[in-house]
């Protein structure tokens, strides 16, 4: 046991171990054998430790976290504090039925905020269609939730034959769509930006979304109700946080929203979108301009904490579920307050 009046639990601040004469040495001697040092965990030094299994992955599997505590404290492993899990860290609460009875189609479903989503609406009763690019990632999904009901379609939304495959798995029966798919640009400013950059960014951000939506939006109608929540970004609301062609494309996603909202409301569908700020997800920004990488600079210095893909996943299930009744047309920020800087 440390003779720290407080336990260092999972659910303390990553910060408050990195601090502590036991537990800062035991996280920095784990960083060490993967490479990294502690600026590794700057950005996301606010968190709760046991958020790194989501971050991490394969890289920090449960079993290695309960490992790190137990040596912290002694040799066993102390309950989370309540005032930790009640104040300090933010902690994923399920809302048990939320989702009974309805089929959710959710794109990026293999990582990130897409798994975030459908893990949250297969624990909250949901039938999920989790759609990616990615085998491995959906297979895993589904092992994830060995008591969920998960349908994996291993799809390119890019393309129709497979926009008609995610349909027919979904059946006559839909009841929420969570456009979450998407891929960032290199970060270069409109006298640089390639064709090759700005035609997949579109296909994917834009095409994609539009496509699939609009196949599922008659089943939506003929149903008379339906939610769609398109994940859009901080990039949808300002012009200094990516390059062009990724802020153009997430740009004409609120337009898509805004529209779409507005022709099928009379319908019983509601459309909204959710804006992201800094989120620790598996999409990584390159940067292919020095223009870009210097301009864009500065801005990046003041961008609010990174959240965690979960917390994204409240706000997108919170739109599209019940809860979010008289709401359409709507953009939340999920930021952190980056929006109103």
């Amino acid at each position: 046991m440390t003779n720290n009046i407080k336990a260092l639990t999972s659910s303390r601040p990553i910060r408050e171990w990195l601090a502590h004469p036991t537990g800062g040495p035991l996280i920095r001697e784990m960083l060490n054998a993967a490479g990294q040092d502690e600026s590794a965990l700057k950005p996301i030094d606010h968190l709760a430790l046991q958020q790194l299994v989501e971050l991490g992955g394969e890289q920090f599997p449960q079993s290695l976290l309960d490992q790190l505590v137990s040596e912290a404290n002694g040799g066993y492993i102390p309950d989370d504090d309540a005032e930790d899990t009640e104040g300090n860290v933010w902690q994923e609460r399920i809302t048990d039925g939320r989702f009974l009875g309805k089929t959710v189609i959710v794109t990026g479903a293999g990582s990130g905020i897409g798994r975030a989503t459908a893990s949250r609406i297969a624990r909250e009763g949901g039938r999920v269609i989790a759609v990616d690019i990615a085998a491995a990632r959906l297979d895993s999904l589904v092992t994830e939730h060995p008591e969920g009901d998960v349908t994996t379609v291993l799809a390119d939304i890019t393309k129709d034959d497979d926009i008609l495959r995610i349909v027919e798995a979904a059946g006559d029966r839909i009841y929420a769509l969570a456009n979450v798919a998407g891929i960032m640009d290199d970060m270069t400013p409109l006298h640089e930006v390639a064709d090759e950059v700005w035609d997949r960014v579109f296909a994917v951000n834009v095409d994609g979304m539009f496509r699939l939506t609009r196949a599922v939006l008659p089943i939506m109608m003929a149903a008379g109700r339906g939610s769609i929540v398109n994940v859009a970004s901080e990039a949808a609301l300002r012009g200094n946080s990516a390059g062009l062609a990724y802020t153009a494309s997430k740009h004409a996603v609120l337009g898509l929203t805004r529209s779409t909202a507005f022709m099928y409301a009379p319908q019983g569908i509601r459309v909204n979108a959710v804006a992201p700020g800094p989120v620790a997800t598996g999409i990584e920004a390159t940067f292919g301009s020095e223009l870009g990488a210097n301009r864009l600079a500065p801005f990046m210095q003041i961008i609010p904490p990174v959240a965690v893909a979960s917390q994204l996943a409240a706000s997108i299930t919170f739109l599209l579920s019940e809860d979010g009744t008289n709401i359409s047309g709507a953009v939340l920020p999920s930021d952190g307050a980056w929006s109103v800087q």
